[in-house]
């Protein structure tokens, strides 16, 4: 009787100390929880866009141009006759230095819009820096969580070491160069030899490993998204956008312009779409431009963001609103020409053309199929200012690209027509080095083959890369 007594009451007991104990547990998890969220919030970054007034402290002059651009980039301005001028000038570091606090770090500068990219773990950021005499206002453009990402160690061992071969010379490239007449270009020796195209986009996964790449001349690489990254890790829509000028295997793939000279130039976080890759864009462009590279690709376009309320509307069409946007306009009054695409929206609610391809003075490409027809998800125009828009086209459907692991396959998207395009305009201007940037894109949307009657949906047309050429050669003093 005693012990049946104790047991009851132990158990009893028991009992409690198991409904404490769970008790506990979920306490502490719930205690976790918000410790995590808290070191969330702590360790959360914003992204801000200062814009000055002015230049007034720079620490440079007009006069001494060598110290911001390189040999090449002059040259390429006095060919032009384009003068070097304020907007030339870098930011003032001093303006930059007053901004920047204990908590923030500069990651770019943009010296055409005259802005800084500045981190900061501060919150009222803005409101500290608001007030100060020389900042025209600040924009909150990205707030992330830092995190590191994993990379695929074993990525080199899915490359095929052995490909398919076509009777073309161009191999599976052949109908998106002939459309073109790009064959044409090539057959009379203008492949590129001495031209500089930046390619700015996503990442070149691979591209380091792919032997099909093993004879492009690489001038360099930078990843304005995050400089330790591997740019040869990242995402693989710059792979597919490169191969598309630079491949040259005989037989197998060969690009637009396969004795070019390239930069790969990283921009676009595929992990988020916030307003601070137009910023990565615009320092990507102006690295282009001081290095001296004569044509630019960029197969990325922006409208939507992770926060709508970031969002563009059609009137924002208008090639003045984007800072990517205003960046690519500017850049052939510094004597480059930017090809772009004209973006994938044409069976989407938007259907328009995404910045930057509203800017002026530039190429913006859209996407036919091999029958020379119009792809549904080409973007159409045109600008909201009345400019016609895409400016030409060319094969966006079933276009031959380089893939991860080595092989050529077939891909859909203005992505893949802008670097077809891009790579003819470099052989194109090797050609007739007597033209301005102005002058390349001109002639090649007059030789469109609706060059008399454009339209939103086609341009100019489809070029013929050797009638730009006679166009050229018309011009030549």
């Amino acid at each position: 009787m005693i012990l049946s007594a104790f047991g009851e009451t132990f158990f009893i007991f028991a009992l409690k100390l198991e409904k404490i104990r769970k008790m506990t547990k979920y306490l502490w998890l719930f205690i976790l929880f918000f410790l995590l969220k808290d070191a969330e919030a702590f360790c959360k970054t914003y992204r801000y866009r200062v814009q000055f007034t002015d230049k007034k402290q720079t620490e440079y002059t007009l006069d001494r141009p060598e110290e911001y651009l390189s040999v090449r980039a002059i040259e390429r301005r006095m060919r032009q006759g384009l003068a070097i001028d304020s907007t030339d000038l870098p930011v003032c570091l001093s303006y930059i230095r007053d901004v920047c606090g204990e908590n923030e770090r500069l990651l770019a500068s943009s010296k055409w819009n005259n802005t800084a990219l500045v981190l900061s773990t501060d919150s009222l950021f803005y409101q500290r820096i608001i007030g100060l005499p020389f900042v025209k206002g600040a924009k909150l453009v990205g707030v992330s969580s830092e995190k590191s990402h994993l990379r695929d160690k074993e990525r080199k061992d899915i490359v095929v070491k052995k490909w398919d071969k076509t009777d073309s010379h161009y191999g599976q490239a052949d109908e998106q160069i002939r459309m073109l007449h790009g064959d044409s270009l090539h057959e009379a020796g203008f492949c590129g030899e001495g031209m500089q195209i930046a390619v700015i986009d996503a990442g070149f996964y691979n591209v380091d490993v792919i032997k099909l790449f093993r004879g492009m001349h690489l001038l360099g690489t930078r990843d304005f998204v995050n400089p330790d990254s591997d740019i040869y890790e990242e995402y693989s829509h710059g792979l597919k956008v490169l191969s598309c000028m630079a491949v040259n295997k005989p037989r197998v793939m060969v690009g637009t312009a396969p004795e070019a000279s390239y930069w790969l130039l990283r921009s676009e976080d595929n992990d988020t779409e916030q307003l601070v890759e137009e910023d990565y864009w615009a320092a990507a462009i102006e690295f282009a431009d001081s290095a001296g590279v004569d044509v630019v690709n960029t197969s990325l376009g922006y409208y939507a963001f992770d926060d709508s309320s970031c969002n563009y509307s059609y009137s924002d069409l208008d090639g003045l609103t984007s800072l990517m946007t205003c960046s690519a306009s500017r850049a052939a009054d510094k004597g480059m020409i930017v090809v772009c695409s004209a973006g994938n929206e044409g069976n989407s609610l938007w259907k328009k053309i995404t910045p930057p391809a509203d800017a002026g003075n530039v190429l913006a490409v859209g996407a036919v199929d091999s029958t020379r027809k119009n792809a549904t998800f080409s973007s159409v125009g045109n600008t909201a200012d009345g400019r016609i828009k895409p400016d030409i086209m060319a094969m966006g459907v079933r276009s031959a690209v380089v893939d991860i692991d080595g092989r050529v396959i077939n891909a859909n998207g203005t992505s893949y027509a802008s670097p077809i395009l891009c790579g003819l305009v470099a052989c194109l201007w090797q050609a007739c080095p007597w033209l301005t940037a102005k002058q390349v894109m001109d002639t090649v949307r007059r030789s469109g083959d609706r060059a008399d009657s454009p339209d939103n949906i086609f341009g100019y047309g489809i070029p013929d890369m050797w009638e730009a050429y006679r166009l050229g050669l018309e011009l030549k003093d």
